[in-house]
């Protein structure tokens, strides 16, 4: 029996393997692979496209495991804000609205609850990820049998979900519907005497307590994407907690306040820095958050008067425009096209879902 020993394989030219280096198949295009003649099962090449190990099994070319390269995107994903209550019965304000969830993955920007900014999410190209923008929250009524505000609705981009932002009630309750869901991305202020509602974890503050004496009530104001809203006293209302700032789109926005809270007397409380908007006073109606900002909403302080809608949310990417292209096709998704900023693309969902892919 003949045998052949050697002490050490080195590499020569034409010669990819050596007993001490690392195994390099040939490395092929998915085109270039396609292209390829005369082979047989068992022929192994490197797909560089899809960074997978392709084998031929006699018949076509199979990978074995799903594309390894991811994409990272970078988001600020936030929900729609929280209405605002309206004022019942004379003297009794609502509760003033918190801002949406808001997630940011840009940079060293701040997130939601002014915490450490998230990690980009990393696409596969081809696969679709599902995105929705959120809706603002209705305000609530401030006449007799009237109804209360509602949160704000979630808003979406793949595994990335930001949490509606709370809206609790108006002065006092109708006998004909609940009072609603606090607790949000920020939670909504504390009406009567009442503590604020809880926002949640990285994404939104607290709202503010409610004050009320025998004569005076002075609402909290709604959590912010910052922090919490300020507490109400006897003759004032809380201010709603301020936004945060990014520069995703390539200049400096701040979006996401809380609801000022409604006051019978005194002053009422301001809305939050990003489109949240102050409460009233007098029965004046309390406007509308700022649309596409996921603020919360103004309470209204006495007399009837009525709350504010909260604002829509919104869902912006941004992405190294070197190293992928989002797909045309965007079905039921409101959005402004594709925009760069320097070496980078961005774009700018303001409503509807639907799903994107990238290539």
């Amino acid at each position: 029996m003949s045998r052949l020993k050697v002490d050490n394989i080195e590499t020569r030219s034409g010669n990819n393997v050596a007993m001490d280096n690392a195994l390099q198949l040939k490395s092929y295009t998915t085109a270039q692979r396609d292209a390829l003649t005369g082979m047989v099962a068992g022929d192994v090449i490197y797909n560089e496209d899809e960074g997978t190990i392709d084998f031929y099994n006699g018949s076509s070319w199979n990978a074995t495991s799903a594309n390894t390269f991811e994409t990272p995107i970078s988001y600020l994903v936030i929900a729609g804000g929280g209405g605002g209550g309206g004022s019942r019965g004379g003297n009794y304000p609502g509760s003033a609205g918190g801002a949406g969830g808001y997630r940011n993955s840009y940079g060293a920007e701040l997130s939601g609850d002014s915490s450490s900014t998230e990690t980009p999410l990393g696409i596969i190209k081809g696969t679709s990820y599902a995105i929705s923008v959120g809706g603002g929250g209705s305000l609530g009524t401030g006449v007799d049998g009237g109804v209360h505000p509602t949160v704000g609705t979630d808003s979406q981009f793949g595994s990335v979900t930001s949490t509606g932002g709370g809206a609790y009630g108006s002065g006092i309750n109708p006998a004909t519907n609940s009072p609603g869901t606090g607790t949000g991305g920020s939670g909504a202020g504390g009406r009567g005497s009442q503590t604020g509602y809880a926002g949640t974890a990285n994404q939104g503050g607290d709202g503010g307590a409610g004050s009320a004496s025998s004569t005076a009530y002075g609402a909290g104001g709604g959590g912010g994407a910052s922090g919490n809203g300020s507490a109400g006293t006897s003759s004032a209302g809380g201010a709603g907690g301020n936004g945060l700032q990014s520069f995703i789109t390539g200049s400096a926005v701040t979006r996401a306040g809380g609801g000022g809270g409604g006051s019978h007397s005194g002053s009422a409380g301001a809305g939050g820095s990003g489109g949240g908007t102050a409460g009233t006073v007098s029965a004046t109606n309390v406007s509308n958050a700022t649309a596409n900002t996921g603020s919360g909403a103004g309470s209204a302080g006495k007399n009837n008067g009525n709350g504010g809608a909260g604002g829509s949310g919104v869902v912006i990417l941004r992405w190294t425009t070197a190293d992928a292209t989002i797909s045309s096709t965007r079905t039921g998704l409101v959005d402004g096209g594709v925009q760069t900023d320097g070496s980078d693309s961005y774009i700018v969902f303001t409503g509807g879902s639907g799903n994107v892919s990238w290539s």
